[in-house]
């Protein structure tokens, strides 16, 4: 069952990009892209002050008396709307229509059969979350955000922005695991809390997440040795943003068996990603903390380069704009 890990967080990883190509059109034609120029290369920069300000801001309340216990709560509402929001966008996007009941049943009230399915379904993971965060619950939750985030992402970043993104966060990931260490820091409070913000694949479908060790604890054993590995959610957004943005914001043509090129080269990231993906579950096996975007990242950015010639022809790379 141990070695079946990888193949879970594996599946989760692959799964989310899935979603998130499959969300990425719906949501660009919605108007749910976060940018309002895609293009600029200043685009990432603000997305980019979030991810490095909010770990800071999460230790340092985190050290506060009771802080713990408010981040929490605070977290979980967060990502019960954020969960809300994107489940209604999607169910009203491609799954719901909204019909309109004709007196007498309903005096013309509008029906809206997607508010009704998401505000239901993320209300059940919030109080799930809040009451029994087993391991289940929490990659339910941050899987269906993983997706939803990959296709937002990849519709507000362009291909130069999307490097820029992968880049400065490779780099910062890099930083604040082997240098400064408070990415380390953060995952033991994140562990402590039974938040979406890792995913969690345990060794046996019994795995008991709410009386599991903290990463902490389980922290330098031999990954075979441990209950449960985990993956942080930006471990699977960030180089999936550029799976997405390959397949937006590239031209459909040239096509190969039917298969439009920018499909092809987002295939090409997402391969290359995998490949960064091998070479981090090997390096885990020590047991050490690893930064994941250096592999993920670097092994998205040389896929996207070498399958974006072997399809264009070009050693342009689509960085000029919009094709």
């Amino acid at each position: 069952m141990r070695s079946l890990r990888w193949a879970g967080l594996l599946a989760l990883y692959i799964g989310a990009q899935a979603v998130g190509l499959a969300l990425a059109e719906p949501f660009r034609s919605a108007g749910l892209a976060s940018t309002s120029n895609p293009q600029s290369p200043t685009a990432p920069f603000v997305f980019i002050a979030v991810i490095v300000a909010a770990p800071i801001a999460i230790l340092l309340l985190a050290r506060r008396k009771g802080g713990v216990a408010a981040l929490r709560h605070l977290i979980l509402v967060a990502i019960a709307g954020a969960l809300y929001f994107t489940l209604y966008s999607t169910l009203a996007l491609v799954v719901f229509t909204t019909p309109y009941l004709p007196p007498p049943y309903a005096a013309e009230l509008l029906v809206d059969p997607a508010l009704i399915v998401a505000a239901t379904a993320s209300a059940l993971i919030y109080l799930a979350l809040l009451i029994e965060p087993q391991w289940y619950v929490v990659d339910l939750a941050g899987f269906l955000a993983a997706g939803s985030l990959v296709a937002i992402l990849g519709i507000s970043f362009a291909i130069l922005p999307a490097f820029i993104l992968l880049g400065a966060l490779m780099v910062y990931d890099a930083i604040a695991v082997y240098r400064t260490k408070h990415m380390v820091s953060l995952a033991d409070i994140v562990t402590e809390m039974k938040l979406p913000i890792l995913m969690v694949m345990p060794d046996r479908a019994g795995y008991d997440y709410t009386a599991a060790p903290s990463y902490g604890e389980q922290r330098g054993q031999p990954t075979e040795e441990r209950a449960a590995m985990f993956m942080g959610l930006g471990d699977v957004v960030i180089p999936g943003t550029l799976v997405v943005s390959a397949f937006v914001w590239l031209p459909a043509t040239p096509e190969w068996l039917g298969i439009g090129a920018g499909l092809l080269v987002a295939i090409g990231v997402l391969a290359g990603s995998l490949v960064g993906y091998a070479v981090l579950m090997r390096v885990l096996r020590s047991g050490n903390p690893q930064a994941g975007l250096p592999f993920l990242n670097g092994g998205a950015l040389a896929g996207y380069l070498l399958s974006y010639v072997l399809v264009f022809h070009s050693f342009s790379f689509g960085l000029g704009g919009a094709l």
